[in-house]
């Protein structure tokens, strides 16, 4: 049986990796028990980190050098990467039995279908009328891509942010309440 090879292209391959992670998400939707929501959670962030890493390292730049962003598509980007990787932060640091871990699951979920959207939408239609070399930009990213899941991405700015926070288990907003010093409710008069 012929194998499937794999491709070079950078955009099939950016694609391919959103269809991994859409998977991931209706995975998680649809899966009740707690142990198997918990290796679904890991092996979607374990998706995402490295993706996004091959996105900004070299994807982002190659695309930048080349397009007018009137629009600000690749700001817009790297501001829906910094959310996603501050949620992806929390989780990490999350058991999975915490009151918000599901929600906060979910809420990356869609954030990084919103991403998605706009990236195959927009960006990559831009990127396309450039000259980049997609084959070759490739290459490097697959390479780039098989070195950081076999050693790991190496903690980014979000990541450390949260780990000197001390963030884990509720959300800010739920702590906050915790020690909120003004009553909530009206006295009855």
């Amino acid at each position: 049986m012929p194998t499937k090879e794999k491709t070079t292209n950078a955009i099939t391959m950016l694609k391919e990796d959103h269809e991994k992670v859409k998977e991931l998400f209706e995975k998680f939707e649809n899966t009740n028990g707690s142990a198997t929501k918990a290796k679904i959670v890991d092996e979607a962030l374990m998706e995402l980190k490295v993706h996004a890493t091959v996105e900004e390292e070299l994807f982002y730049p190659a695309v930048r050098q080349q397009i007018e962003d009137d629009a600000g598509i690749m700001d817009e980007a790297d501001e829906e990467h910094h959310v996603a990787k501050v949620l992806i932060a929390e989780l990490e640091k999350m058991r999975g039995d915490e009151g918000h871990w599901e929600a906060k699951f979910k809420v990356l979920a869609e954030s990084v279908r919103h991403h998605i959207k706009e990236e195959e939408g927009k960006m990559f239609k831009e990127a396309k009328r450039t000259d980049i070399d997609f084959d070759m930009l490739g290459a490097q990213m697959a390479n780039l891509k098989e070195e950081l899941m076999q050693d790991g991405v190496p903690p980014d700015a979000e990541a450390k942010m949260i780990a000197k926070s001390g963030l884990r288990g509720d959300s800010p907003a739920r702590r906050a309440q915790k020690t909120l010093r003004v009553p909530l409710k009206r006295k009855a008069s």
